[in-house]
């Protein structure tokens, strides 16, 4: 049985994990406390690198969330989630990859503001809130009639920026200019797949007590 390490807090396990349940296939979900349990030597023989998620198939040990996308896309093709024309693939890798090189780090500078926290460096916050709107002013201009990315039906961009999207408006980036995308957000956050991964309470506040020592630290 495919067997995923992941903390579900994180947007890269996430991403895994919504992509495993849309495919509809058995796995086990092994949580990694992120308090220092990435760094025993049970997980670094998984992942040298000491980052989740891992996926592991029958013994075959995958890291990073993308590869592992493609490799469920590969395997387990009965749900497609990649469309076969040029332009929508090139459509939904152009999202997966904005997402995870643009959107995602300005995302983090934003952690502090959407979970209540004292904000440090205003300047920061402002330039984290312009790439994400450069972002989101891109994903509008590729979304058409259409209900996802790219296609009729889910996709893989729909795990990796759809993890990111939704937490937004709680760093203060309004979705009301972008009627499309926010349509889109709508759509996703009311499938079951979501909602079955939501964050709850508990783990916000765990988030929040992490963040808020990375800011102690000035790591944030």
């Amino acid at each position: 049985m495919l067997k995923l390490y992941h903390d579900p807090l994180s947007p890269n396990s996430r991403r895994v994990w919504i992509t495993l349940l849309e495919k509809r296939l058995e796995f086990e979900l092994v949580e990694v406390k992120l308090d220092g349990e990435q760094f025993k030597p049970e997980f670094l023989a998984l992942n040298p690198f000491h980052h989740i998620p891992v996926l592991v198939d029958d013994g075959f040990n995958m890291v990073e969330s993308l590869a592992i996308l493609d490799y469920l896309e590969a395997k387990y093709p009965t749900t497609a989630m990649l469309p076969s024309n040029a332009k929508d693939l090139a459509i939904v890798r152009m999202v997966e990859l904005a997402a995870i090189n643009e959107l995602l780090p300005a995302t983090t500078s934003l952690s502090p503001v959407m979970l209540g926290l004292p904000v440090g460096d205003i300047k920061k916050i402002e330039q984290a809130r312009q790439k994400v709107s450069t972002v989101l002013k891109f994903f509008e201009s590729l979304l058409d009639d259409r209900p996802f990315f790219g296609s009729e039906n889910i996709t893989l961009a729909e795990p990796v920026a759809g993890t990111i999207v939704p937490w937004l408006p709680a760093g203060g980036v309004s979705l009301s200019d972008y009627p499309k995308l926010n349509a889109w957000c709508d759509r996703l956050i009311a499938r079951p797949t979501w909602q079955q991964t939501q964050a709850t309470p508990e783990m916000m506040e765990a988030l929040r007590s992490r963040i808020q020592a990375m800011i102690t630290k000035g790591a944030l």
